[in-house]
Order: C-alpha cells, then sequence, then structure tokens
C-alpha cells in the first residue's frame, strides 16, 4: 500500500502542467484566421508599351568637317623686282575691300620699257609717212621715165636718134621701178613691224600693271611671305587670300545615311548638269551647319553645292559639300563666332519630310518583327517592313496599324500569347512625337 501510493500522486502532479498549456495554446489561437487556400492562376508580367502613331519625319544625314574658303586667292609675282610699297594691313589675318592696293613692285624698269616701245611706234609712224611720200616722188619719176622712153623709141622709128639712146631710157625706167618697189615693200611691212611695236607696248603696259597688286575681291590675308624692300622674283607666291563672303565645308556621310533622303520618293529623272538644282528642289535638300561651343550650339543655315567626284575607298563614304553666303555679317557676339577656315563643325543635311508613317524605337525592332500587345493584353508577333532607321528610330513602312500597342520594354522569355500588364511609356511616346515633328 505504502509504495503505490506516491507513485499515484507523481502522476496527478503531471497534469496541470498539460492543462496550463492547452490553455495557452487556445489563447494564442483564439484570435488567428485560418490559413488561406491559395488557387494557382495564370501569370502576369508588367511591361511598357506605346501607341502606334503616324507621324511625319524629315530623314536627315550627318557628317563632320573642316570650313575653307569658297575661292582661294595667290599673289604670284609676275614681274620681278623690289618691293617699293606694301600696305600696312597686309598682315596674315587681316580683312582688305576689293580695289585695295596690297604691294607694289619697283615700276622704273618697266616704265622705260613702255617709253622706249611708245618711242619705237611713233618711229614706224614717220617711217610709213616718209616712205609714202617718197613712194608718190618715184612713182611721178617713174611716170616721166616712161615718158622719155615713148619719146626715144617714136625717134628711133623716124631714125631721128640711135638705139642706144632707147637703151639708156629703159634703164631709167627699169631703176625707178626698183625704187617704186621698194618703197611698196616697205609700206607692205609697216604693218607687220606695227603689230610687233604694239604687241611690245602692251607687253610693257602689262608688266607696268602687274607690278602693282591690288585685292580682285573681299579677303582675309594667309601665308604672307614677303616684306617690304625684298627683291621677288617671276613666278614667287607672295602671299593668299581667301574669299570672305563665302565658306564651303566638305563632309563624308555614309552611303546608308544618304540613302534616307531619296527613300520613299516618287521617280524623277536627273540632268546631270542640273543635279545640285534639282537635289534641292526636288528632294528639299537643305543642309544645317552647327558648331558646339561648350555651353551652346551655334547654328547656320547652308546651300547644298554638289557631291563629291568619287566615294571614298576606305571609308565607303560620300563626299558632299554645302556652303555658307556671308558669314561675317552673320555674326551674334558671344553666341556665333565668324566661320573662320579650320573650323570643324557638324553639317546636318536634311529632306523633305516623308509623308505620315508609323515611327517606333529602333530597338523595339527584332528578326524584321516587333512584339505588340493585344487586346486581351496578350503577347503577339507581328512581322513588319522597315524602310529606313534614323537614330533611334526605325521607320515601319507596312506590318503595322495606328493604335496598336508595341512593347519596347526587355521581355526574357517573350512567349506568344503570354498575359502581360501593359504601361505606357509617356517619356519615348513624347520622345517619338518630338522626332516625328511633333510637340510633345
Amino acid at each position: 500500500m505504502t509504495t503505490e501510493r506516491p507513485s499515484l500522486w507523481r502522476r496527478l502532479l503531471l497534469v496541470p502542467p498539460i492543462v496550463l498549456g492547452v490553455v495557452v495554446l487556445l489563447w494564442f489561437t483564439a484570435g488567428k484566421e485560418p490559413p488561406a487556400r491559395v488557387r494557382h492562376g495564370e501569370p502576369t508580367r508588367m511591361v511598357r508599351v506605346i501607341e502606334a502613331r503616324e507621324l511625319d519625319l524629315m530623314p536627315i544625314a550627318e557628317g563632320y568637317g573642316p570650313v575653307r574658303p569658297a575661292r582661294v586667292w595667290e599673289a604670284v609675282a609676275q614681274v620681278k623686282g623690289r618691293v617699293v610699297a606694301i600696305h600696312p594691313r597686309l598682315r596674315d589675318g587681316e580683312i582688305l575691300d576689293q580695289g585695295t592696293e596690297l604691294l607694289r613692285i619697283d615700276p622704273v624698269d618697266y616704265e622705260l620699257a613702255l617709253i622706249e616701245a611708245k618711242a619705237e611706234l611713233a618711229e614706224l609712224e614717220v617711217q610709213e609717212q616718209n616712205a609714202r611720200a617718197s613712194l608718190a616722188i618715184e612713182e611721178r619719176n617713174l611716170a616721166l621715165a616712161r615718158q622719155d622712153l615713148a619719146r626715144a623709141r617714136s625717134l628711133v622709128r623716124k631714125g631721128t636718134t640711135s638705139k642706144s639712146a632707147v637703151d639708156e631710157k629703159e634703164r631709167t625706167v627699169l631703176g625707178a621701178r626698183a625704187a617704186e618697189q621698194n618703197l611698196k615693200n616697205t609700206l607692205a611691212l609697216i604693218p607687220v613691224r606695227r603689230s610687233i611695236l604694239q604687241a611690245k607696248v602692251q607687253r610693257a603696259e602689262r608688266d607696268l600693271a602687274h607690278s602693282l597688286i591690288r585685292a580682285p575681291f573681299d579677303l582675309r590675308v594667309a601665308g604672307l611671305q614677303v616684306e617690304a624692300d625684298q627683291f621677288v622674283s617671276v613666278g614667287q607666291t607672295l602671299f593668299a587670300g581667301d574669299a570672305v563672303d563665302r565658306v564651303e565645308i566638305e563632309v563624308q556621310m555614309a552611303m546608308s545615311a544618304l540613302r534616307r533622303l531619296f527613300l520613299g520618293r516618287p521617280e524623277f529623272k536627273l540632268d546631270p548638269a542640273r543635279v545640285s538644282e534639282q537635289l534641292t528642289t526636288l528632294l528639299g535638300f537643305s543642309p544645317l551647319v552647327r558648331l558646339d561651343l561648350g555651353n551652346s550650339l551655334a547654328e547656320w543655315e547652308a546651300e547644298f553645292v554638289r557631291f563629291d567626284d568619287e566615294v571614298d575607298a576606305q571609308t565607303r563614304t560620300m563626299g558632299v559639300v554645302v556652303a555658307v553666303d556671308r558669314p561675317y555679317e552673320k555674326v551674334i557676339p558671344g553666341y556665333r563666332p565668324p566661320l573662320s577656315k579650320g573650323m570643324f563643325v557638324q553639317v546636318v543635311l536634311r529632306g523633305k519630310s516623308h509623308r505620315a508613317r508609323i515611327l517606333v524605337p529602333r530597338a523595339a525592332v527584332r528578326d524584321e518583327a516587333v512584339l505588340v500587345v493585344d487586346k486581351e493584353n496578350r503577347l503577339r508577333r507581328r512581322p513588319v517592313r522597315v524602310l529606313f532607321s534614323q537614330g533611334r528610330i526605325a521607320v515601319i513602312e507596312q506590318g503595322l496599324t495606328p493604335g496598336e500597342r508595341v512593347l519596347v520594354s526587355d521581355l526574357v522569355p517573350a512567349v506568344e500569347g503570354m498575359l502581360l500588364q501593359p504601361t505606357l511609356d509617356e517619356g519615348l511616346i513624347a520622345e517619338l512625337s518630338a522626332a516625328g515633328g511633333e510637340g510633345p
């Protein structure tokens, strides 16, 4: 009896802790909801899209190149001599007006040569006058000699004079004829001698004129190689003059970029003699010259001049030449400097705007197709034909219709028919609208 009673008490001591644990467990779980059952539905992906819209687009081609004068004149000495006068502003970089006397070579030798040539010409005129007067005398002398000969022959027939007298009269006639012929020959050579002396006078006048060098147009002095009192020889380059009324820029443009300017245009026949004019009027070529000034951008409207005569063999690019008229008149201090020789500028060759076409980001086109979101928000692949790409934009010629939602975010993996949750990318839509000529 005594051994069984303690074991029963030990068992009873275990009941209160168990009851307390159950009570605590019930207290913790009393305010909680039962676990929710998860129903496994179709997964969706959030993506960015844009709405396809028809916009106008101006095709452009870009290139970079240096500015150069449209005309460059080299002052080359055409006569020799000492430089006796030089314009005080004949220095590199100075701008001088047309007709300004720039430099004079000692003209004394050429003035003397001109005086000598004119004196010889005047002497020839006197010789001609004397020869004509002498010819008149000889003609009269010949006439008298012929009369004497006729009388002598008449007397011979009558037997009143000898035959030797007739011979003497005939010798006199022949002498008079020879003198007359010599004077006629002298007069015949005078026009030739006059031409030679006139050419000599003209040469002397030309040499004298070449001793004075004037500006043939408004120019900017460059490469000065002469100073006062320096002796110059014929053919020596003295300095150069760059025209300031017009500058040209030749840039190299990729053939693929130039191709954009011709795509989608109506067919027309080019006249080789009027290519530049036709490209400007029919295709609307309108170049824009830009110069990066660091914190601002200077721009000039330019004129399309011509294409270069060949394609660069290494870069496969075509040279395009544009021109800007009166660059010094278009200067805005602090904002637009004069276009000077050697400036490295950008040329944007613009064409006529295409008719309204659908524009999408270039990155949205993959393997000649774009991904669109249909009305049920499911992914669809749409084959498209791209007319051309320009920068970050692709111009769609065929395959998309206005209003379709084009996927512009990266989607990996992209499974046809997958469910999507699209969101319009307003920033990208504004960028496309701005590129197409519309406001944001």
